[in-house]
């Protein structure tokens, strides 16, 4: 019998809130930063399309246990819809589809907005990571395949118009988890009678992260330039958040190391103190500041689900 592989690279943990360019795909973004700090596991939190820039939350390592708590986080978008064109893509990669003259005047935007506020029905592009009868429906539009992409819920929490110019205004939208800013613009568009377009979309906040935790790739890529190995991973994970700051928003459990132990080993633990809680679906247990497990608290004892090395 062979003898399993050894992972490749480093047993690194954290999140790196990246600052992703525009014209940089979102896989591409985690092949390089698991390239860069030579992490043996590293996943994402949310795909932002090639032409989008913004916050990109890339976990390493155990910390890939925490991203469907990203995953489900409120977003900030700012972007920009150039009206006079629905394009196939929703966005300026996409060929033109629809076009007209019409513009609209800043009070029909205004007066359009509150029937995008709160859940409203969406139905996504048509390239999108949807699948359809288990495919891609940007694999099925690709190929030149029109589908039907069924309409689903999503919530917007606050939508402001920033700016208008002749041919575009200017956005901001604080969202949840599944809302596609591309189906904003298109459906603006197709109410105002104009038609429209995403030409600029920014995201700057995924919580919990907050916009100043963002990095630039281009700073981590310009410590390629230091020779000595150590140094360079060093100067690199200077840059990483603890893996437990992705939970914040989960009640937390102070325990010992000896309850750590046992929560490591899958054995739940007895909940003490007269504060703590009798039952939650879902908290963090932390010895100190290191995050141990995630789990549930049913009839005053800790039962973990996740466990982190």
């Amino acid at each position: 019998m062979s003898k399993p592989r050894k992972p490749k690279g480093r047993p690194i943990s954290g999140w790196l809130i990246l600052d992703k360019p525009v014209d940089f795909g979102s896989t591409e973004a985690v092949g390089k930063i698991k390239w860069l700090f030579n992490a043996q596991k590293a996943g994402h939190a949310g795909t932002l399309d090639p032409l989008a820039s913004g916050m990109l939350p890339i976990a390493l390592g155990d910390a890939t246990k925490t991203v469907p708590y990203v995953m489900d986080g409120r977003k900030i978008y700012e972007f920009t819809v150039t009206w006079g064109e629905e394009r196939s893509t929703d966005d300026l990669e996409g060929e033109v589809t629809e076009s007209s003259d019409q513009r609209p005047s800043e009070e029909a935007i205004r007066a359009l907005l509150p029937t995008y506020t709160g859940v409203i029905h969406q139905i996504p592009p048509q390239f999108s990571a949807i699948k359809i009868a288990g495919e891609r429906a940007y694999d099925l539009a690709r190929e030149g395949e029109t589908v039907e992409i069924p309409s689903r819920e999503v919530e917007v929490h606050r939508l402001t118009l920033l700016k208008c110019e002749a041919d575009r205004a200017f956005f901001e939208v604080e969202c949840g988890k599944g809302t596609y800013v591309r189906s904003l613009a298109r459906d603006f568009g197709r109410d105002l009678g104009c038609y429209g377009h995403i030409s600029e979309l920014r995201r700057s906040y995924v919580a919990p992260f907050a916009e100043e935790m963002m990095v630039p790739l281009a700073d981590l890529v310009a410590l390629e330039a230091i020779e000595d190995k150590d140094e360079r991973l060093a100067a690199l994970d200077a840059f990483l958040v603890d893996t437990a700051e992705a939970l914040s928003a989960l009640p937390q459990l102070r325990i010992t190391e000896d309850q750590a132990h046992r929560l490591r080993m899958g054995n739940p633990i007895i909940v003490r103190g007269r504060d703590a809680p009798v039952s939650e679906p879902e908290a963090v247990a932390l010895s100190g500041s290191k995050l141990i497990a995630i789990g549930e608290i049913a009839g005053g004892e800790f039962h973990p689900r996740r466990v982190f090395n």
